[in-house]
């Protein structure tokens, strides 16, 4: 009995490697870096919810934990992808005091 050679990968995607500034995600046999700059809906997710990526279509990613989903074209071409996520901070809304209601001087 033979065994399988070893270092073949079984996953059609996955993230090889994190750093601060990015990740790089491995598909098929092509790995494509995504800087927190140009994708920072991922910057601040746990790595357990970054490495939870799916690819159920081979145009398409997904990152189930995150709600994240990106076309694959946008790796490879981001030139036609010119729309990059700007994140707005969530202000507090600010209410208004209203003037208390001053109690009536009985007589």
């Amino acid at each position: 009995m033979k065994s399988a050679k070893l270092g073949k990968y079984i996953s059609d995607v996955e993230v090889t490697n994190v750093s601060k500034h990015g990740f790089w995600l491995l598909i098929g046999d092509q790995e494509h870096y995504l800087s927190f700059e140009h994708f920072p809906w991922f910057q601040d997710a746990p790595i357990g919810k970054l490495l939870n990526v799916q690819l159920p279509q081979p145009h398409h990613l997904y990152w189930p934990d995150l709600d994240v989903d990106l076309a694959v074209e946008s790796l490879w071409h981001p030139e036609r992808f010119p729309l990059v996520s700007r994140l707005r901070p969530v202000r507090a809304l600010r209410r208004r005091r209203q003037p208390m209601a001053r109690p009536r001087a009985s007589s």
